[in-house]
């Protein structure tokens, strides 16, 4: 924002656009990158990969400050910037999408697999692994904004990138250097076509009668069992059990043999579950937009707010870059977090039974609450500070704007972390960098819905009252209204998210061989227990037990 608005020149609603179009692209970028890496090049090359083309990207974003023809206007007089710097500047943030595109997804979900879904501690240890990446996350997003932004408005934006350029490049050897101990899930192919074959199989055999007894729908063999994870058999999407039924063809109760049978025409019940998974999704995904969108004004809206507040401190002698303000936000999600998991789930743990403290749903419904609470804050603030130009009185205090970052924070360390881990825990094992991918694209596609919103409330605002809401600048605007209609918007959306998460069914593993409990127990007591709950499961829903 800050960049677009003072090197480029662009006013506030044509910087706001090109900001969310940036964003949207770099988190829905994601989804081709993970597709890349379940199915070909497998999380670890594509990874290596995406880093070179991002490292592409900051070394093109740094040379377009120092390469004579490539610079930008240094005269005060410039009102147009100029084009071959304009065209440098965008093709580089746009690499940096695509080299996000493979970056996040796979190396999130590949540092997920160094733990052994299997194994009970480990299983446990995950848990809190999304909890302190987004810790580490926040760490490098607090460095960014107090000291690459200090040294992009002190010394310069060219410095500040060859210092970006440089910590990619280190990152990437610290990378390397842990290849000997890394875990390595070879990729498998094209996630999609067995949905696709579920889909085919379903429709195929649909005039088909259900069978009475569920268990007589088609699974893997007990030699095939250690393979991979087996989903237990749900009564939701009935349809779609119709691709596990076994077919008599020739009408004398003969089954046709098995090892003939094309995947397009009988599937498992494991990958029939595993397209209800990815259905049931959907909805949840949906309802996460409003979330989305309320977290893509910290990064455009707040930030120009930032712009026009007094953020002098220490004696009114050091000026706080605008781009700084977000140090609180990764403050308020690094405490966040911390406190959740040393101090929350232990104690929500005695309480639920549930090794989670409480479920995913529950924690990323917490977050839309404190998403709400900070539009309220920010029309709040915002009204405040509109009336206090209006008066001609001295600018507000950039620490009025406090309360929202913060507030913003919170919500993150429960909607995002949750989010993350939801999509990887919940996607068939093989799709799990996508998994991560459709984490992403939550923010991605609320960025472009934001700037569809902001277009369409620009010009019901100019119809009925013959002035917008987003003027040339925030004084000319009205962003208490938008923030406003978002607080409404996210309401309303935080009664349909609950209903939702109120009927969604969890991923439901059979348990193979070592049975454990959600404390991670491995003993006489633990085993009793999971192997009576399976029998309860399998009299009361057919469960097909190997």
């Amino acid at each position: 924002m800050v960049y677009l608005t003072t090197v480029l020149h662009q006013d506030l609603k044509m910087a706001v656009k090109n900001a969310n179009y940036w964003s949207g692209v770099t988190t829905l970028m994601p989804l081709l990158g993970g597709f890349v890496a379940d199915a070909y090049l497998g999380r670890y090359l594509t990874v290596l990969f995406s880093v070179v083309i991002y490292l592409m990207g900051l070394i093109l974003l740094t040379m377009s400050w120092f390469i004579p023809g490539l610079k930008p206007c240094a005269s005060k007089m410039c009102i147009e910037p100029r084009k071959a710097h304009e065209i440098a500047f965008f093709v580089a943030i746009y690499l940096v999408s695509i080299g996000t595109g493979g970056h996040k997804p796979s190396l999130e979900s590949f540092g997920a697999d160094q733990f052994d879904d299997d194994h009970a501690q480990e299983r446990k240890k995950k848990t809190s692994y999304f909890n302190w990446w987004n810790s580490g996350l926040c760490a490098g997003i607090l460095t960014a904004v107090t000291v690459v932004v200090y040294v992009e408005d002190r010394v310069g934006w060219g410095v500040a990138g060859i210092i970006l350029t440089l910590v990619m490049a280190f990152s990437l050897l610290i990378f390397l250097a842990g290849r000997p101990f890394y875990r390595f899930r070879a990729p498998s192919g094209s996630p999609l076509t067995p949905m696709l074959q579920v889909l085919v199989a379903a429709i195929a055999k649909r005039n088909l009668p259900y069978p009475s007894d569920s268990s007589r729908l088609h699974e893997v063999s007990k030699a095939e069992y250690a393979k991979g994870r087996l989903l237990c058999h749900t009564k939701n999407l009935q349809f779609f059990d119709k691709a596990a039924i076994i077919e008599d063809r020739e009408g004398n109760g003969n089954c046709f043999p098995l090892e003939k049978q094309s995947p397009w025409r009988l599937a498992t019940v494991t990958k029939v579950e595993e397209v209800k998974l990815i259905i049931n999704m959907i909805p949840i995904w949906l309802s996460t937009l409003a979330f989305g969108i309320c977290a893509a004004q910290t990064t455009t809206f707040f930030i120009k707010q930032a712009i026009v507040l007094d953020r002098r401190i220490i004696g009114h002698s050091f000026i706080v870059p605008p781009a700084s303000m977000l140090c609180l936000t990764a403050l308020a999600m690094i405490i966040s977090v911390t406190i959740y998991e040393k101090i929350l789930v232990p104690m929500l743990r005695r309480i639920t039974g549930n090794a989670r403290g409480i479920s995913i749903l529950q924690r990323v419904g917490t977050g839309m609450i404190f998403s709400l609470i900070t539009m309220i804050i920010a029309a709040l603030v915002e009204k405040k500070r509109l009336d206090t130009t209006a008066r001609g009185s001295v600018p507000m205090s950039a620490i009025w704007l406090a309360p929202q970052f913060i507030v913003i924070g919170v919500a993150d360390s429960y909607t995002l972390v949750g989010l993350q881990e939801f999509f990887y825990d919940q996607v068939p094992d093989l799709m799990r960098s996508l998994g991560i991918a459709f984490y992403l694209s939550v923010i991605g596609a609320a960025s472009f819905a934001n700037n569809l919103l902001i277009t369409v409330v620009d010009h019901l605002g100019e119809d009925i009252s013959g002035k917008s809401w987003f003027g040339k600048d925030l004084n000319g605007s009205r962003l208490d209204r938008f923030y406003w209609l978002l607080a409404g918007l996210t309401a309303a959306n935080i009664f349909v998210f609950a209903a939702l998460a109120s009927r969604y069914s969890y991923k439901n593993v059979q348990q193979n061989m070592v049975i454990v409990d959600s404390y991670g127990r491995d003993d006489v007591e633990a085993k009793a227990e999971a192997a009576a709950s399976m029998e309860r499961l399998d009299n009361s829903r057919g469960l097909y037990l190997m």
